[in-house]
């Protein structure tokens, strides 16, 4: 696939782990959905697939077309954006199935609100600097400290420790995408495949998280 004369060349392989991941994701999603317990766990079940099956497609969309220019500073917009909306979709299912009162409450209203904020942040300023947007990311993504002891009390060590790994495992690539490195071969796979990697590394731990640890305490 040719660029076009006003943007560079893409690596060959932009946007294809996402592109092959969203049926994965789409797939799996559905699994998780069909077998959740009834009520909150099946709601908690459906936004967080939705959201992740929204960012991988959205992602796959925007950079495995050549759009022309007013469309991709769209839906490059629209690609930033759902980053914030996975994040809030992934606390979800903890907020309303293990977390207790105040503090379910406070996460959930806490990181749709940070979420809310970094969507309108993205579409009035879409052309922020990279180490900006990232730490953004970042803030949000590490929100669920303020609850990790209970946490850690209610759905396991490993349910944390799964978290953890995730987390660590999306900061590791947003660190990637603002820095701009490693980019081992831009003309194939470069930086930001690195980071699209990562991203999915880190959604998989925290889909494992979701449904082994969250999802049993809507039953």
């Amino acid at each position: 696939m040719e660029a076009t004369p006003s943007l560079p060349a893409r690596p060959r392989f932009r946007g294809v782990v996402h592109q092959w991941s969203f049926f994965v994701a789409v797939v799996a999603g559905a699994i998780l959905v069909a077998l959740a317990p009834a009520g909150r766990a099946t709601a908690a079940a459906a936004i967080y697939a939705v959201a992740l099956a929204g960012l991988l497609g959205t992602s796959a969309l925007y950079h495995r077309i050549t759009w022309p220019p007013r469309a991709r500073a769209w839906l490059r917009r629209l690609d930033h954006a759902m980053i914030f909306v996975l994040i809030a979709g992934t606390y979800t299912p903890f907020a309303l199935l293990v977390l207790d009162g105040t503090l379910g409450e406070v996460v959930l209203v806490g990181v749709w609100s940070g979420a809310a904020a970094g969507i309108v942040f993205t579409l009035l300023w879409a052309d922020a600097p990279k180490w900006l947007t990232a730490g953004a990311y970042v803030a949000l993504g590490w929100f669920s400290i303020i609850a990790v002891p209970e946490i850690a009390e209610r759905a396991g060590a490993g349910a944390l420790a799964l978290l953890a790994a995730g987390g660590v495992a999306y900061t590791a690539g947003a660190v990637v995408y603002a820095r701009r490195r490693p980019d081992p071969r831009p003309a194939t796979f470069g930086y930001h495949e690195i980071f699209h990697v990562l991203v999915v590394v880190a959604a998989a731990a925290h889909f494992a998280a979701v449904a082994a640890f969250a999802l049993p305490h809507g039953a």
